[in-house]
Formats: C-alpha cells, sequence, structure tokens
C-alpha cells in the first residue's frame, strides 16, 4: 500500500488543541462545542468530536480520542483531556501536566526543566485558541505513563508520562520525522549533559553491547534504528566529541557500502560490494553467492577472512565522509545476531 492510499491522523497537541478550545468554552458559557473545529499551523480546519465533558465548580474538562491513521503510533486510542481553569488576572496562560503527562528533567529540549512536556506548538496553538484568557490549562492523557514507557522519553529525562507532540497537527502514517526528531532531541540532551562520548545503534542488541563496552549511560544511546543518515547529519551541526556506530552485519554491511538510510525497503546488501572487500578469490566469490549478510559473514569465517572489520572500517569511512571533517572520533562495532562482536573499526 502506498503513503497516499495510507489515511492521515491528528497528533496529540491538536486533540489537546481542540479539548482545550471546548473546555474553554464551556467555562465561559456553560455548553461544550460538539464537535469542535480548530485551524492547524498549515490552515487545515478539522474538527474533533467530545468524548468526554465535564463541568464543574470552577473548572471544565474535555477529552478527545487520538485518531493516529493509519500510522503505528502508540498513541492512537488514547483519550487527551484537558482541564481549564480561570487563573489570576494578568497571568495569561499557565500549563500544568496532568496523570499521564510527563515532566521534564533534563536540559537540551525546546523547553525548560521543570516544565510539563507539552511542546512549544501545541503551546502556542493553545494559545491561539485561548485569545487573552487567563487560564490554568492541564492536559492530562489516560494510560499515559504506561504508554511513555513505550516511547523514547524516559531516555530523553521526560518522566511521568507523555510528551504532547506535533508541528502541523497532522499524523503522517509511516513518517520518518518523528524518529528522526527525537534522534535529533536525544544529541541535544546528550551535549546538554556534557556527554563527550555518544552510540548509535540499528537495534537493541547492538545498543547493550556498546553501552557495555564502554560504560555509557543512557542519555549517551541515541535511538539511530536504520537513520544513520541522520545521527551523522545532525552530528556534523552539533558535534559530540565522540561517536560509536554498532549494529548488526546486515545493516553496517549497508553503510559501508554508502546507504545512509539502513531500513530493508529503502537499501539492500551489495553482496558485489562485500565481495570485492575479500582478497580470496574463491571466498569471495562464494560471498558473491551468499543468501545474506549473515552468510557472507560465515562463509568468511571459515576462510579466516575477517570480514566483519572489513566491513567496520568501510562503514567507518562512510561515517567520516558524512561527517565533512567534523570534530568527531568515529569507531564501529558489528555485532552477530548473537551480540557476539565480530569486527571492529576506530579508536
Amino acid at each position: 500500500m502506498a503513503v497516499s492510499d495510507l489515511r492521515y491522523g491528528w497528533t496529540t497537541g491538536a486533540c489537546a488543541t481542540a479539548a482545550t478550545k471546548a473546555a474553554h468554552a464551556a467555562l465561559l458559557t456553560g455548553e461544550f462545542p460538539d464537535p469542535v473545529e480548530i485551524t492547524l499551523p498549515k490552515g487545515q480546519t478539522p474538527a474533533f468530536a467530545l468524548a468526554v465533558e465535564e463541568l464543574g465548580d470552577g473548572f471544565a474538562t474535555a477529552g478527545i480520542v487520538k485518531d493516529a491513521g493509519d500510522d503505528p503510533d502508540v498513541t492512537h486510542g488514547a483519550l487527551v483531556r484537558s482541564t481549564v481553569r480561570p487563573g489570576p488576572p494578568g497571568s495569561g496562560v499557565v500549563f500544568r501536566a496532568g496523570p499521564g503527562v510527563g515532566t521534564v528533567t533534563r536540559p537540551g529540549l525546546p523547553l525548560d526543566v521543570g516544565e510539563p512536556a507539552i511542546n512549544p506548538v501545541p503551546r502556542r496553538m493553545m494559545r491561539e485558541v485561548l485569545g487573552d484568557a487567563d487560564v490554568i490549562v492541564e492536559i492530562s492523557v489516560d494510560g499515559g505513563e504506561e504508554l511513555a514507557r513505550r516511547t523514547w522519553n524516559p531516555r530523553l529525562g521526560i518522566l511521568g508520562g507523555l510528551s504532547i507532540l506535533g508541528t502541523t497537527g497532522v499524523v503522517v502514517p509511516y513518517s520518518c520525522s518523528a524518529w528522526i526528531d527525537s534522534i535529533r532531541r536525544g544529541v541535544d540532551v546528550a551535549r546538554a549533559m556534557g556527554r563527550e562520548h555518544v552510540a548509535g545503534a540499528t537495534g537493541s542488541t547492538s545498543e547493550k553491547v556498546a553501552a557495555d563496552l564502554y560504560g555509557l549511560p543512557e542519555d549517551a544511546l541515541l535511538d539511530m534504528g536504520d537513520f544513520a543518515g541522520a545521527v551523522l547529519k545532525y552530528l556534523r551541526r552539533h558535534p559530540v566529541p565522540r561517536l560509536t556506530i554498532a549494529g548488526g552485519i546486515g545493516k553496517l554491511a549497508k553503510l559501508a557500502a554508502g546507504h545512509l538510510d539502513l531500513h530493508s525497503k529503502r537499501s539492500q546488501v551489495d553482496f558485489g560490494v562485500l565481495a570485492a572487500m575479500v582478497g580470496d578469490a574463491d571466498t569471495a566469490e562464494r560471498v558473491r553467492g551468499a543468501n545474506t549478510a549473515l552468510d557472507a559473514l560465515q562463509i568468511c569465517q571459515r576462510a579466516a577472512v575477517p570480514l566483519g572489520d572489513l566491513v567496520a572500517a568501510r562503514a567507518r569511512e562512510t561515517a567520516l565522509a558524512t561527517l565533512r571533517g567534523a570534530p568527531v572520533a568515529v569507531d564501529v562495532i558489528v555485532i552477530d545476531r548473537a551480540g557476539t562482536i565480530v569486527g571492529r573499526a576506530g579508536p
């Protein structure tokens, strides 16, 4: 199915904004608009049905169930609530984290330490629907603390729940943008924490290998996944003194061949490139006909050819070329499926 055939959804920030607009209207008039329409940063005007309406003494709460469309979003189906209360005259809009919304505990994010994890664009959207009102806005997400354990929030120092996110208000199905944004925030946090060594890994096994090998703390571990290029290009502009790249032989064989996006749909292992690394002609021919990168590795291991080291060295060359002279020392660790180191290159 093409991305164009998939259904778009709405961010937590858009849901929080619509819930806030409805709650504020009820606080002023005693009636909840349902559905409630908002204008997104790019001009779209979606309408949201209310799942919760509660009007009490000095507060109003509205809730909206997030629809992420066809994106595999951890917050799809979550109930986003906004409770609006009158604030002191002249206070403007004050944001608070309710149950299921996290609090920032580390520097390096676009919010100050101690602030509720409601990102700048959703804050702006909510201020726009509130006008010049003096109110306290508390955003909560049912079950958000548990959902947050399945996100990058704990590693970024956002504790107690989810972040209220969104720069456009729209969730694009299978978009890479959220992952890449998390990589960038991970680098920002590591720099703000004074880390001089970070690691980007293609998966959890290789990440554990790198963390154990170098004793790296959690906030020095970047959720690179398939996005090696995103890590390298951001470090090119925001350098950290040392980067370790760790991954399986298949993923790093792609990096060795010059690919910066390591996803199986966007790059493939080039067995011709692997064969060209092997000096022995007979072994090279068998590598050329290998079924997988792991198969090629095992062929070379039987022939005492250090394919893992050769892949690591070539992957490091790709990384250094992408960094374009930025002051970042790079080393590469290649592992097999069991998590055994089968190749290394660099400092």
